[in-house]
């Protein structure tokens, strides 16, 4: 589902060889699958949830683009929430303050936040840093909002961006988009990395059954 460096590519729609490093991501700013497994026992159901599907994501990533409404499809047909996590890559340029401007638009109401997501992944290939203000400008009118002049005055949207980045590092994160089903339990029983989001509703079913692997 993901593309990856045509170098490592095997076949078309088929993840990329194991050797991805995070380095890779860090320094050389690409985002696609690989065979590598990250830790997922570290993230947690949001209150009153039996089962969740956690996504990694970059805003400039264009693998996230094409995941992202798959997810939200399957999250709405599965009756399960998406919790998204921001890993925007150190070599794109607007990914961070695309996910602070995100972070924004959550803070007035969740659905909008994941409504600019959507907004920005479509209009992905427009976007740069200098014209990204302007864009979540005309998201606001949309919406009847007025965007402030001072988005993050006291840092926290930032600080949780950075959170989000850091805790991708700390489970071992080496592309985006990153997706797990986690499930009530503890250790490898709570969650599954899915890498093709087709099987999303299968792996959902299994995890409601307390069966997923």
């Amino acid at each position: 589902m993901f593309d990856a460096l045509k170098s490592m590519i095997i076949g078309p729609r088929m993840t990329i060889i194991r050797t991805a490093s995070l380095a890779a991501i860090l320094f050389l700013g690409f985002c696609s699958s690989a065979q590598a497994a990250a830790d997922g026992s570290q993230l947690e159901l949001p209150k009153r949830a039996k089962v969740a599907i956690v996504v990694f994501e970059d805003l400039q990533c264009p693998d996230c683009a094409k995941a992202h409404p798959e997810l939200l499809q399957a999250a709405k047909a599965s009756k399960v929430p998406l919790v998204i996590h921001d890993f925007p890559i150190p070599r794109h340029a607007w990914a961070f303050p695309a996910a602070v401007m995100a972070r924004y638009f959550a803070a007035q109401s969740p659905a909008l936040g994941t409504e600019f997501r959507s907004f920005i992944f479509q209009n992905q290939h427009d976007v740069n840093p200098e014209n990204l203000r302007n864009l979540a400008e005309k998201f606001a009118e949309e919406h009847q909002l007025q965007l402030p002049a001072a988005v993050d005055p006291d840092g926290k949207l930032k600080a949780a961006v950075q959170a989000d980045f850091d805790l991708g590092r700390q489970i071992g994160l080496e592309y985006v988009p990153l997706i797990f089903v986690i499930g009530r339990g503890q250790g490898a029983a709570h969650f599954v990395e899915v890498t093709d989001t087709a099987q999303l509703g299968g792996v959902i079913a299994q995890m409601k059954k307390g069966r997923a692997r």
